[in-house]
């Protein structure tokens, strides 16, 4: 969908484990720096959409989960829509909210994405993933691993998830070996992804990992379910991200210097049978942006995309149209996806080391690629950034993601 609406303000936390912090607080802290750097006042917001995934689950707080943040920072009395997607939530809020800005309804909105994973019953965290499936298929997300074995010829006898990691971990795994049997694609170059986002992350003071790692220490690492090793899945984490759109009167108005558009944002879920054309629901996405921004891959400057895994990453790179199918090992390899490269992918370092707070994780990309068109990225500003895509999925059914958002920013 194309759009026309400006990011005012944008506002982070950390991300990692906030046991000292509530929901509320974590949502509130981002908020309120969003609203700071956008020079606004609370009074000024006249909707919001809040992105939350897991508080059903984790902390129990259900329904009216942005209304009891917002209250609590003395906001109401305006339109308020609680947005629950999978992982994909607050990037749906985003869209949602440009959407409404683009119509013409709202001048000010927010879009806030917020998440507590961290509980002292891991059995909360882990459950909060086992619902981003279909729970009335008979053989529930097991079913999931199993359909893509069988779509890549492989076999499956592993005995399934269990209390030790996510289900998600064995979707990707299987992912993961159906693209080594049918490009060749090897363990090294997964851990490659690590390693270079472990290098991104590092310049990122709101990262969860600071740490660099190497490729050696990657493959040396814990086994978690073949291929993927510890470092190469994406950690549990605590964070909230917010960001203020406005319209271009508005924009206009306020003067806004450093002024960053959103020119395209397209949720798109995923379908049943074979369609060549349209064979990711992440590629379709993609496409619908490209198209309705007048824009190609070629034009991007740097790229936040949904790499939940290390090999999430390398097949991204494939159908976001980066490089040719069968072509992220190589297009890693060259260094063109790293800092200084061709077009540098995650240099926030990703869900891998930035962290993923699946609520959070969407808005959090929007902030990071504001902070590159701005040029406020410190030391790993991507040079001349003018033109950037952020791309978040969330959800498993089928073989595919259950929905995606590919949105597509512009400096002027």
């Amino acid at each position: 969908m194309k759009m026309n609406a400006y990011v005012a303000g944008v506002g982070m936390t950390t991300f990692g484990k906030h046991a000292d912090k509530t929901l509320k607080a974590l949502a509130a802290g981002a908020i309120r720096a969003a609203l700071d750097d956008a020079g606004l006042d609370a009074a000024d917001v006249q909707a919001a959409w809040m992105g939350n995934a897991a508080a059903g689950v984790v902390t129990g707080q259900e329904m009216i989960r942005g209304e009891v943040v917002l209250r609590g920072m003395g906001i109401g009395a305006i339109p308020v829509v609680n947005v629950e997607n999978a992982c994909a939530s607050s990037s749906t809020a985003l869209q949602q909210a440009a959407a409404m800005v683009t119509a013409g309804y709202y001048d000010i909105v927010l879009a806030c994405g917020y998440e507590k994973l961290f509980h002292e019953d891991k059995s909360r965290s882990l459950g909060a993933f086992l619902s981003a499936v279909d729970v009335e298929d008979p053989e529930g997300a097991l079913n999931v691993v199993k359909r893509m074995a069988r779509a890549a010829g492989l076999p499956y006898e592993d005995a399934g998830p269990s209390a030790a990691r996510s289900v998600f971990m064995d979707i990707y795994a299987m992912m993961a070996r159906g693209h080594m049997k049918a490009y060749g694609t090897t363990a090294e170059d997964f851990a490659r992804v690590v390693e270079k986002n472990a290098f991104h992350g590092s310049l990122n003071p709101r990262a969860q990992f600071r740490e660099r790692l190497t490729v050696e220490q990657v493959l040396q690492s814990r086994a978690i379910v073949d291929p993927l090793t510890l470092p190469m899945c994406s950690p549990i984490g605590d964070g909230a991200a917010a960001v203020v759109l406005v319209s271009p009167r508005k924009a206009r108005e306020m003067g806004l210097r450093h002024r960053v558009r959103i020119a395209a944002s397209v949720l798109a879920t995923g379908w049943d049978g074979s369609d060549e054309e349209h064979d990711s629901v992440g590629g379709l996405a993609a496409r619908r942006a490209y198209a309705a921004a007048g824009v190609g891959p070629d034009d991007l400057s740097c790229v936040e995309l949904h790499d939940a895994s290390a090999p999430s990453e390398i097949l991204a790179y494939e159908y976001l149209g980066l490089c040719a199918p069968g072509e992220g090992a190589a297009l890693l390899a060259g260094g063109h996806t790293r800092l200084g490269g061709r077009i540098p992918v995650n240099v926030s370092g990703g869900l891998l080391r930035k962290g993923h707070p699946i609520g959070a994780t969407g808005c959090a990309q929007i902030v990071e690629l504001t902070e590159q068109l701005r040029g406020q990225s410190g030391a790993r500003q991507v040079a001349g950034a003018r033109l950037a895509l952020a791309h978040n999925g969330g959800g498993a059914i089928g073989t595919d993601a259950a929905a995606t958002v590919a949105t597509i920013l512009e400096r002027e």
